[in-house]
């Protein structure tokens, strides 16, 4: 709200100060710092969708990774799991 406080005051000393007709001066100030002011946030959300963008990427990579690294550790506890089972209750009671 600073800036728009002092952009008020300023363009209120300009007004009285300075413009002698229906401010067509202070028009083309205000105008081209519009202009100015909407490209700068234009830059800044393009920043922050390309930073976005690239978090998302690398969160995807690494839950891509997590998840291969799970389903991997789940075979591996089935087969040790199967191993031990068949290890304590001896063969089938059909192959005997």
């Amino acid at each position: 709200m600073t800036f728009v406080y002092i952009h008020a005051v300023a363009f209120g000393i300009w007004m009285v100060v300075f413009e002698k007709s229906p401010w067509p001066t202070l028009t083309l100030v205000v105008s081209l710092e519009a202009i100015f002011l909407s490209t700068f946030v234009m830059i800044g959300q393009n920043r922050q969708a390309e930073f976005a963008q690239k978090k998302a990427d690398h969160d995807f990579v690494e839950q891509e990774q997590e998840l291969k690294l799970n389903t991997e550790l789940t075979r591996s506890i089935h087969q040790l799991v199967t191993e031990v089972h068949a290890k304590v209750s001896g063969p089938a009671p059909g192959n005997r």
